[in-house]
């Protein structure tokens, strides 16, 4: 089959390899109609590249058509539609029942102390190849895939797979009061349907949206999102200020962080990162793993914004392992702070009932871009440079 596979920094190739096989009784093989291209792919593509050995296949973001299942799967047969949540989780252990399938005690990497397999990305979540191929093999399909109905084109339910429970999650665990203040620092996919979620759901009496990506900030605005330009302040006192103008001095409810390791405006610890990228992969992974450092320039802005006692909910991607955060500002401010990979299953049944006709959260023209997946590494490229307008780029086989 054909797939997407990391060679390098900056290198990724769609090249032929073997077809996808059940293994195990909990195993399904799905052919894969639709795969998105997300912001976490990025890390991949250039600050987590110590964990990645040249061949893996990438991708967590699929949909396709079952073709075999093993003798233990029987919620799903061939010839089903199917979502695949992006973690790989067993349903039935003590995280899984506690809605916490990202914690699956059935799938923890243990060897690297970190929670569930994770399709498509490092070592670091077991190296499972991905959903950016022709075929994928889904283990602890017993439980993971979702079945969806035919008759509508895969863009209405191939975001279950991960941009809505993670925006979902992302609104949830900001515990906004009712009739509060939201305010979302990055207007990428996960940001701007954050920013759908809480309007749609009646969460939020006003929603603040933060970036610098002149068509973002366009189709946040066309949402009825308060915008703020990151281009339009020289220094971040002055957008603090800006925000908390308009929020009787005390700032936002919460603060949504939807930004993550690769924030604009952290000069040493893109650095940091990126001296990694030119070290041996053995050095550079125990470094990382070690000292490893974030761009911290949107966490930094959401503990200055929120207000006191206020909720902070990170959706974005953090890896650091020595970030230096201000704790006694947190401490004083009386911050909660929230955070964690989306437990797709625990909100799918949720979102499920919005994936209607009426379409209240804009699936259905969710994605900017439309390639095939032959031209995958164009469409990296394009995405993390953000050129041509790109927010969301599906691919198909």
């Amino acid at each position: 089959m054909r797939a997407v596979t990391w060679q390098g920094r900056h290198d990724v190739r769609v090249e032929t390899v073997p077809d996808p096989i059940i293994k195990e009784p909990t195993d399904a093989v799905v052919r894969i109609t639709t795969t998105g291209l997300c912001g976490s792919d990025l890390h991949l593509y250039e600050v987590l590249t110590p964990f990645m050995t040249p061949g893996d296949i990438l991708g967590h973001e699929p949909m396709g058509i079952v073709e075999e299942t093993g003798p233990e799967v029987t919620h799903i047969s061939p010839g089903d539609r199917v979502v695949v949540p992006f973690q790989i989780a067993c349903g039935h252990c003590w995280m899984c029942r506690s809605g916490l399938p990202t914690q699956c005690e059935t799938t923890q990497v243990v060897e690297h102390g970190t929670g569930a397999e994770l399709f498509g990305f490092t070592k670091l979540y077991g190296a499972v190849a991905g959903g950016q191929a022709e075929y994928l093999r889904v283990p602890q399909a017993q439980y993971g895939p979702i079945k969806v109905p035919e008759g509508v084109q895969d863009d209405r339910y191939v975001y279950l797979s991960d941009v809505l429970p993670t925006a979902w999650q992302a609104v949830e665990y900001a515990e906004i009061p009712r009739g509060g203040t939201l305010a979302v620092l990055g207007l990428g996919p996960i940001g701007i349907m954050a920013c759908r979620v809480a309007k749609v759901r009646g969460m939020a009496d006003r929603v603040i949206g933060v970036d610098l990506v002149p068509e973002r900030l366009r189709r946040a605005r066309a949402d009825g999102v308060e915008v703020h330009d990151l281009d339009d302040f020289s220094r971040q006192e002055d957008l603090v200020e800006a925000i908390l103008s308009t929020t009787s001095g005390r700032g936002p409810d919460a603060v949504i962080d939807a930004v993550g390791a690769e924030a604009h405006g952290s000069p040493l610890g893109r650095t940091a990162q990126r001296v990694t990228g030119f070290l041996p992969r053995d050095w550079a992974a125990k470094l990382t793993e070690k000292a490893g450092v974030d761009r911290l320039a949107a966490l930094r802005l959401a503990i200055a914004l929120v207000r006191r006692g206020g909720t902070i909910s990170l959706s974005g991607v953090y890896g650091g392992m020595a970030d230096p955060l201000p704790l006694m500002t947190m401490f004083d401010k009386q911050i909660q702070l929230r955070m964690g990979q989306a437990n797709v299953r625990r909100w799918a049944d949720d979102i499920f009932p919005l994936l209607t006709d009426d379409d209240p959260l804009g699936v259905d023209g969710f994605a900017t871009h439309r390639m095939p997946m032959e031209e995958a590494p164009r469409a990296y490229e394009m995405f993390q440079h953000k050129e041509d307008g790109a927010i969301k780029v599906l691919m198909r086989p």
